[in-house]
């Protein structure tokens, strides 16, 4: 039968001896990290399966990465608190803002709609000031009678004209103030608003005379009140 040489059967028995593990010293190499990162997200290194790759990267790199992947995890978690808090912020601000513009078109609306009131207000007292001075004669709590003796008597003074002037006194307005500058307490639209001047003039004759009927008397029996 035919023999092995014997250094054949010497080579054969050398190769089939399994190889050591390299014996790790000190710090791992920059790869070793990088294999112990694909270990721990479940790959695999050249044709090792991923148990014996992880069997064959040290502890303490084992370690180190799976502190990095926390780590990064944790600085993840932070960045994304970071991104949810600015985007509340953010809304925040937007509908302050958008409360203040609501308001702020509430309010000039509001404005809008009392000077459209007071200037139609206005047209109606200039229209019909007598009807004007009947309501405010009676929010003050005079009856018709009253009414009856202030329209008799800015009748005379005035003719119930806003603007009329009495040129040898300087009297002016509705209710004849002396002068007319006067009835600038009621308002500073005392020259050309009736209203203005009706409540100037209600204003004198009740603390003046306590009632028109009282201020009528006094006119006709002095031609003034």
């Amino acid at each position: 039968m035919p023999t092995t040489p014997r250094h054949t059967a010497q080579h054969s028995a050398r190769t089939a001896r399994p190889a050591r593990p390299r014996r790790w010293t000190r710090a791992a190499a920059p790869g070793v990290v990088a294999l112990a990162a694909a270990v721990l997200a479940g790959a695999s290194f050249s044709q090792v399966p991923a148990p014996q790759a992880e069997a064959a990267v040290p502890d303490h790199v084992m370690l180190a990465v799976q502190q990095q992947v926390q780590t990064e995890k944790a600085q993840a978690w932070f960045d994304a608190s970071a991104q949810r808090a600015a985007t509340d912020a953010r809304l925040a601000e937007e509908a302050r803002l958008a409360e203040e513009a609501r308001q702020a078109e509430a309010a000039r609306q509001a404005e809008a709609a009392r000077v459209a009131a007071a200037a139609e207000a206005t047209r109606t007292a200039l229209r019909d000031p007598r009807g004007v001075a009947q309501v405010m004669v009676a929010e003050r709590g005079w009856g018709e009678g009253q009414f009856s003796c202030l329209d008799s008597l800015w009748t005379k003074e005035s003719g119930w004209k806003v603007d009329a002037d009495n040129p040898s006194s300087s009297a002016y307005g509705i209710p004849q103030a002396l002068p007319g500058k006067k009835m600038a307490s009621a308002g500073d639209d005392w020259a050309t608003n009736p209203v203005t001047q009706i409540a100037w003039g209600l204003g004198y004759i009740e603390n003046r005379y306590g009632t028109p009927c009282s201020a009528w008397a006094h006119s006709r029996a002095n031609n003034w009140y």
